[in-house]
């Protein structure tokens, strides 16, 4: 037991290590010689673990969909802004996010494959926006899968502009400007006044889902993930009108509601 532990610390070390090399230097810039160095590791443990320096980059382009559960919300349309508003707060804290949303717009990274998190955060979008519609919280115009990339397009270059310009301080008012702008031609009225759009909300998220993996039981942050296809995405649950009548629908993995006890949302439709 304390051998498999002492392994996983060092894989994390390693992961850690690669993604402030990735993060400064590129995909094409950073050497194996440097992560060693920053990791502390011997090129047999780091080898152990990932083959290759992409195989090491592959797994760093996995951890900006790691931990990206938010707590169940009576709309959907709010537990999507939620996933946006709890990556701009990682960006920001975490170093391995940070590296990986970097490899994934690396257009020097030519021997890597980034179209994954395109089409993982595009999936995760397009799901709670088809569940949205079930519920009824989305203008007849609307196209899931068109807003569903739209979102995750714009979020790439939001987050490079807030990068260059604040080094992501401000990220979560860029993407509550957004929002504020989408939003309007995409939730039915009923549905759009019961919305948090707020850059505060970013750190509530972040506050509930910290404090929601501190306590589930038998989880460790070190171990790699169990299925790189796992997406993060919230699933549709069962109780549709519920939830459009404003009632969480119960889940037993889900995290604590953020909505304010006094905001009773309107029934959508």
């Amino acid at each position: 037991m304390a051998k498999q532990e002492r392994a996983i610390r060092t894989r994390r070390r390693i992961l850690e290590a690669a993604a402030l090399v990735f993060e400064r230097e590129g995909y094409q810039g950073a050497t194996i010689t440097e992560i060693l160095r920053a990791a502390g590791v011997t090129k047999g443990a780091l080898y152990f673990h990932f083959p290759s320096k992409e195989e090491l980059a592959r797994n760093i382009l996995l951890e900006q969909r790691k931990d990206l559960t938010v707590p169940q919300q009576p709309f959907r349309l709010q537990e999507m802004i939620d996933t946006g508003m709890l990556l701009t707060e990682r960006l920001r804290t975490d170093a391995l996010v940070r590296a990986s949303v970097r490899l994934t717009l690396d257009q020097q990274a030519r021997d890597l494959d980034r179209r994954g998190p395109f089409r993982a955060w595009s999936e995760h979008n397009l799901a709670l926006l088809e569940a949205a519609r079930l519920q009824g919280e989305l203008m007849p115009h609307v196209n899931p899968a068109e807003v569903a990339e739209l979102c995750v397009g714009s979020f790439a270059g939001l987050q490079m502009m807030s990068q260059a310009m604040s080094d992501y301080r401000d990220l979560p008012q860029r993407l509550s400007v957004f929002l504020h702008h989408v939003m309007v031609a995409v939730a039915v009225p009923a549905v759009l006044v019961n919305l948090d759009l707020s850059p505060a909300r970013a750190r509530l998220v972040a506050e509930a889902s910290r404090a929601a993996r501190e306590t589930a039981p038998g989880t460790d942050p070190a171990a790699p993930p169990a299925d790189e296809d796992v997406r993060g995405a919230t699933p549709p649950g069962p109780a549709e009108e519920a939830a459009v009548a404003g009632v969480a629908a119960p889940a037993g993995n889900a995290l604590p509601s953020l909505v304010p006890a006094q905001r009773t949302p309107a029934r959508a439709g």
